[in-house]
């Protein structure tokens, strides 16, 4: 491909990547060198850099695997290696193959404005709307990207700017703090420990509608009382007594 077609063909995908509502200079050695954001990135750079976001924290900051990242967004792993490389151009991710995936500043940035809009999207759907916990995670991934900078302060605004959403976890400010709760996950505490439910994932919704059903929310108090085989635990909560499988406990995180 002659250079020039290349720069053509480059600044096309990029066009694409960015959203049509991004400006940027600089192209050089095929690398954006600067980025002018208007409003946001196409939908598929931000679901990247939200999931990026998400199992960079659940590993404890250690690199996303493409395997872990192609798993999360239902994709293949050389479908995730490919996006991989054209957000490592754009400076928005560190990305070694075969060594995993780190969000830059600028990388993080952008998916914190993106898990703002979704958690307080979640928080509208469910106190304003009254979509029960199990079902606002995915209604807000669709309206996420839609979602203009004013009108997201607006639903912040009307909420009162709540710090979590229906799920416990943080929102960021518009600034891109967040305000994390120490915890732990249930099933570490052991025969006797108590600890009050700060968080539930959001990954399954049987989980969801599980710990609905047995009456167990976000501030509850749980205790151990005995721990069974393949990681299962029977707790006392406010609600009685509950026997939860490994997967439930995995998704509670507890404040000690």
């Amino acid at each position: 491909m002659h250079p020039i077609h290349r720069r053509a063909w480059f600044g096309w995908r990029s066009r694409r990547l960015l959203g049509s509502k991004f400006r940027y200079a600089k192209i050089r050695y095929g690398k954006i060198r600067k980025v002018t954001p208007v409003r946001s990135f196409s939908p598929a750079v931000e679901d990247y850099l939200k999931a990026i976001y998400r199992l960079q924290g659940e590993a404890g900051g250690d690199p996303v695997t493409t395997n872990a990242l192609g798993g999360w967004l239902g994709v293949t792993a050389p479908s995730a290696s490919g996006m991989l490389k054209k957000l490592d151009d754009l400076r928005l991710v560190s990305y070694v193959p075969y060594r995993g995936v780190r969000l830059t500043e600028a990388g993080r940035r952008a998916a914190l404005s993106v898990v703002r809009r979704h958690r307080l999207l979640e928080a509208f759907l469910a106190e304003t709307l009254g979509l029960p916990w199990d079902q606002v995670h995915d209604e807000a991934e669709m309206l996420e990207h839609a979602l203009s900078p004013r009108l997201c302060e607006v639903i912040a605004a009307k909420l009162g700017d709540p710090r979590t959403d229906p799920h416990g976890d943080p929102i960021p400010t518009p600034d891109g703090q967040v305000a994390e709760t120490p915890g732990q996950d249930l099933g570490s505490l052991r025969p006797g420990q108590r600890g009050r439910v700060t968080r539930v994932s959001d990954r399954d919704p049987a989980v969801l509608r599980f710990l609905t059903a047995e009456g167990i929310a976000l501030g509850d108090v749980l205790e151990i009382t005995e721990i069974r085989s393949g990681g299962a635990v029977t707790v006392q909560a406010p609600s009685g007594t509950h026997l939860l499988s490994s997967a439930v406990t995995a998704a509670i995180r507890v404040e000690a």
